[in-house]
């Protein structure tokens, strides 16, 4: 009675023997072991003198097995670096052996998270190769080598911080800037030719100066017979709501209790007091100008765009422009082959415009530059790819508030609608900057008269730091200015009116690197096309279209603002009311531009 089972038991055990062989056919060819990789990289030159400099090790598993006990890795640092901090999630590291490891297992196809070397650098121009090996885990030892030069400054990602509406005498009455020769008045002249003083006032204004193309008109009282601009009508310009506004509106400076943190960053690297928005009008052209060189309407003409659009509200009340507008919008546009800047504007229907820009050359170059332009809300008259008709791309209705192009629709967009939120902030600190951002502010934190909440200066140097505080700060150049003069008064005239739309007025601007000249006032003029003439240099892409020749064909480089044989400056953090915790928690509706 016992054997039937016996006997079943013993096939059982038999099977089991056999499937643990290889039943079947199948192969007896053992599993393959694990075999880990090692990947070692850093960013750009290191340059002599820096501290903070990083190395970034990744360990990936690309055999056919997990691993198994302790993996190890060693970094062997080079004479001229010294190694400050070894890390990464789930390692054990010491810092006197620059080693780390960990007893996971690693499963096949499969990374551990980074391991980060922060080392500091000797004066000593010099090439040097940092090597790091891993072992154990029951694979093969590897190792990797990552050559790395010790030298000259080098720039490898452009920031342009483009906030709004202040002429240098407004925005900066800084007495140190100005003991070093910047060039910031203490009154003003005014129609009736008297001087009166400049005033303090709040960054935050319960009233707004006109700022369009027909207020520049008025500000610059244009002597044809000279080409020059008497400045001295700034007291005839608008001002809304008239029942907020106090005397001579235009002739007052900001207090620097209010923008300390703009003051600090321009005494402590480069100010230029000859900056110059391009053109001579509002928010919308300049923001076109700012990624482009020009606000015509196509490649070669020479309608431009002069103001920013009206009867572009929809039902909800909200307002939309660019390739987005709705059906009815309208905009001002000048013709820039008639010089004369009082007679020759027109009213136009369209808003979607098709020339050349910037992020084009970044995007044919070999290999491709990458980019990223941070903008708080689509259609906004500060969201300037969304004017571009082949980047938006729009389709479907002609009412359509969606852009249809890649750079909004790729999984990892260029064109980033961050909200309120800061994810330029966020990429930063995750090893993500694009070679050129541009960073464009939501409303509250803009520094626009009668439209911001007093946040601008934070706001700029949250992400200041941010830069300043991570790798990039040895190898990035933060350009911060201002898109127009916001109708405040400014006594220095443009050098040069070049027709009915170029030069505009006296805008700030800040150049901050490790390479920017310290405690620096730039003498030197300068527009929006030298931020992208510098950025061309940066990365060799030679002009936007040379055969028309926008802005970026008559401007300067910015290269007075820098010395990239100077020691790297060493990043102290700008003090500021608010913190990046603050944007990157700020959950409320983004507040939209103006649209005067």
């Amino acid at each position: 009675m016992l054997r039937p089972k016996f006997g079943l038991l013993s096939v059982s055990v038999v099977c089991l023997v056999v499937i643990l062989v290889g039943c079947g056919s199948g192969s007896n060819t053992p599993p393959t072991p694990p075999a880990l990789t090692i990947v070692k990289s850093h960013i750009g030159n290191f340059p002599p003198g820096q501290s903070g400099a990083e190395y970034r090790i990744q360990i990936m598993n690309t055999g056919g097995n997990p691993t198994s006990g302790t993996v190890t890795v060693t970094d062997t640092v080079p004479s001229g670096l010294t190694a400050t901090n070894i890390s990464g999630t789930g390692w054990t590291c010491t810092l006197t052996s620059v080693s780390c490891n960990r007893s996971d297992a690693l499963a096949p196809n499969n990374s551990y998270s980074n391991i980060t070397v922060t080392v500091s650098i000797g004066k000593t121009l010099e090439t040097v190769t940092n090597q790091a090996m891993v072992s154990g885990g029951g694979a093969p030892s590897a190792t990797a080598s990552d050559p790395t030069t010790i030298g000259p400054g080098q720039i490898n990602h452009v920031v342009i911080i483009f906030q709004e509406n202040r002429s240098p005498d407004n925005l900066f009455h800084d007495q140190v800037l100005m003991n070093r020769g910047a060039d910031i008045a203490t009154q003003g002249l005014t129609s009736s030719g008297a001087m009166i003083p400049l005033t303090p006032v709040p960054l935050v204004t319960t009233y707004d100066l006109g700022h369009s193309h027909s207020a520049f008109v008025q500000a610059c009282d244009l002597h044809a017979s000279t080409n020059t601009c008497a400045m001295d009508r700034a007291d005839q310009d608008e001002c809304n709501p008239s029942a907020d506004c106090p005397a001579n509106p235009e002739y007052q400076y900001v207090q620097q209790s209010d923008v300390q943190p703009y003051f600090t960053m321009a005494e402590t690297y480069t100010f230029g007091d000859r900056m110059f928005q391009t053109n001579q009008g509002p928010s919308f052209p300049a923001h076109q100008y700012i990624i482009s060189g020009t606000s015509a309407i196509s490649e070669t003409s020479a309608i431009s765009v002069a103001d920013n659009p009206y009867k572009n509200a929809r039902p909800d009340g909200t307002y939309w422009a660019g390739c987005l507008a709705p059906p009815g919008a309208e905009v001002n546009a000048i013709d820039t082959s008639n010089p004369d800047q009082k007679t020759n504007q027109s009213v136009i229907t369209q808003l979607c415009y098709e020339h050349p820009t910037l992020t084009d050359l970044m995007d044919m170059a070999t290999p491709p530059i990458s980019w990223k332009y941070y903008a708080a809300m689509p259609g906004s008259i500060w969201t300037a790819p969304d004017a571009i008709h082949h980047m938006c791309q729009p389709s479907g209705p002609a009412d359509a508030t969606v852009c249809n192009g890649s750079d909004w629709t790729d999984s990892d967009p260029k064109v980033v609608m961050e909200g309120s939120g800061a994810q330029i902030i966020t990429d930063i600190s995750n090893k993500q900057l694009a070679a050129v951002s541009w960073v464009i502010p939501t409303g509250s934190a803009s520094d626009h008269a009668a439209g911001n909440d007093g946040s601008g200066p934070s706001w700029v140097a949250s992400i200041v730091n941010a830069i300043g505080q991570s790798p990039y700060w040895g190898n990035t150049a933060i350009i911060v200015t201002w898109d127009d003069w916001g109708g405040w008064y400014d006594h220095v005239p443009p050098p040069n009116i070049r027709d009915s739309y170029e030069y505009g007025l006296r805008v700030p601007l800040i150049v901050m690197s490790a390479y920017a000249k310290p405690a620096y006032v730039s003498h030197v003029t300068h527009d929006f096309g030298s931020i992208l003439k510098f950025t061309e240099t940066v990365f060799d892409l030679g002009e936007i279209d040379p055969a028309v020749g926008y802005a970026d064909s008559h401007s300067d480089d910015l290269s007075d603002c820098f010395n990239f044989n100077q020691v790297a400056l060493i990043f102290t953090p700008i003090a500021a009311p608010l913190d990046a915790n603050y944007f990157l928690n700020d959950k409320s509706p983004p507040t939209p531009p103006d649209n005067d």
